[in-house]
């Protein structure tokens, strides 16, 4: 509507500064044939409008705090945006940056936040380091957020928990210390959550039933402790588990064997009452979980780690 009324303001304008349009007969031109014509002109210049300065701004900033004249794949600073590597412009936005292995040293800056459109955030495969900045919260639209293969410290951030829409996190590889978010469990999208190699000390949270989404998770190579919670078996949509190589203790949940989806379990290398053969291939409820002797999670096919 506003852009109709912003045609007929224009359309009267030019009807009535004759000098322009001494030369044009405007009894043969429509009223229509004039609105379509500037309509299609608003469009282009809307379709071919860069960025936001804004979003500019927080793409140089990374560059400059990464040592972008040395990746592997630099930009060119005076080209279009939409042409530099890694980066996905829709609609004029940021939706995408993929910048993985790409040699990206130094810190994360703080006007990343400013890229709020942002639906995939990929920085793995770098060096990385320091904590994560806090306005990474701003991208309520992220989908993806691939960080593994740095050298990030500090606890892993409350905050997390308030990407809303987020599908994928993975932040494995990384120097995260500190104990799992119990926000974490508010991501009920996430689909796959890796927080492997690191040192994350205390429990697995407990209502991590929460994420009924999630098809992958993994927690190896930590300092976890305590109980493999019952409520993993909550997780229907469950294809893989790996736990290994952590300090968790008592048993592993014989609810497991319920989980029609679950492919993958790994516990190995830990303080289970038990040891457990790695599984791999068949579906649990083919299984048989055997509570005798050397208590084993079997299947036709299984690999011992």
């Amino acid at each position: 509507m506003l852009i109709f009324i912003a045609l007929n303001r224009i359309i009267l304008f030019l009807v009535s500064f004759r000098p322009i349009f001494v030369a044009v007969n405007l009894k043969n031109v429509t009223m229509k044939t004039i609105k379509l014509t500037l309509l299609m002109f608003l469009f282009a210049c809307v379709s071919f409008a860069g960025v936001s300065n804004s979003e500019k701004e927080a793409l140089i900033a990374l560059y400059n705090n990464t040592n972008g004249a040395e990746w592997n794949t630099t930009w060119d600073l005076d080209a279009s945006i939409d042409t530099w590597h890694g980066v996905t412009v829709l609609d004029s936005k940021v939706i995408g940056l993929n910048l993985s292995f790409n040699n990206l040293q130094g810190v994360v800056p703080t006007e990343i936040g400013q890229l709020s459109n942002l639906e995939v955030l990929n920085l793995s495969f770098n060096k990385l380091k320091g904590d994560l900045p806090e306005s990474i919260s701003a991208m309520q639209n992220l989908l993806s957020l691939q960080l593994f293969l740095n050298q990030f410290e500090g606890e892993i951030p409350a905050w997390i928990g308030n990407l809303s829409n987020l599908e994928f996190l993975a932040l494995y590889s990384n120097k995260f210390t500190g104990t799992i978010p119990e926000s974490i469990t508010n991501l009920i999208k996430l689909q796959s959550l890796e927080l492997g190699s690191n040192y994350l000390t205390g429990n697995i949270p407990f209502n991590i039933n929460s994420l009924k989404s999630l098809k992958k998770l993994s927690l190896l190579d930590n300092q976890l402790e305590g109980q493999i919670p019952e409520s993993i078996a909550d997780l229907v949509n469950l294809e893989e588990l790996v736990l290994s190589s952590n300090n968790l203790s008592g048993t592993l949940p014989f609810e497991l064997s319920q989980l029609a989806n679950l492919k993958l379990v790994m516990v190995s290398d830990n303080e289970l009452n038990n040891d457990y053969v790695t599984v791999v291939g068949d579906a649990p409820n083919k299984m048989s979980l055997y509570l005798e002797d050397t208590e084993v999670l079997a299947s036709s096919q299984r690999i011992e780690e």
